[in-house]
């Protein structure tokens, strides 16, 4: 196997690790080069390790800080201004009932059929 391969595997053993890299704090690159100079040296990768509960306590915690930022009332008006226009388009689009009994209803005279050719 080449050291390609062995990283790819040790990396598979070490899935913490791809969380570093969606946080933008390392790269694949950086994580080679380290593998490549130190192995698998747990003294290497101790701050790399074992940091999946404080990652999980960051992520919970900066939700927690999106949702204290949210404006309610803000988001109240928007659904205000959303519930007049569909009410508007409602009361353009809904046929009124009292103007289809308005059309006079009357006998209907059927047309005269007009021979042309002597039929």
């Amino acid at each position: 196997m080449t050291k390609k391969d062995d990283f790819k595997n040790f990396v598979k053993s070490k899935p913490e690790l791809v969380n570093f890299i969606k946080n933008g704090e390392m790269t694949w690159q950086k994580f080679y080069e380290i593998y490549d100079i130190y192995g698998e040296d747990e003294a290497a990768w101790r701050g790399y390790s074992n940091n999946s509960s404080t990652s999980l306590t960051n992520s919970i915690s900066s939700i927690t800080d999106m949702v204290k930022k949210i404006d309610v009332e803000s988001i109240q008006k928007h659904i205000n201004t959303a519930q007049k226009a569909l009410g508007v388009v409602q009361e353009l689009t809904a046929k009124p009932a009292s103007s289809l009994t308005n059309i006079a209803k009357g006998p209907i005279n059927p047309r005269p059929l007009n021979k042309f050719f002597e039929d």
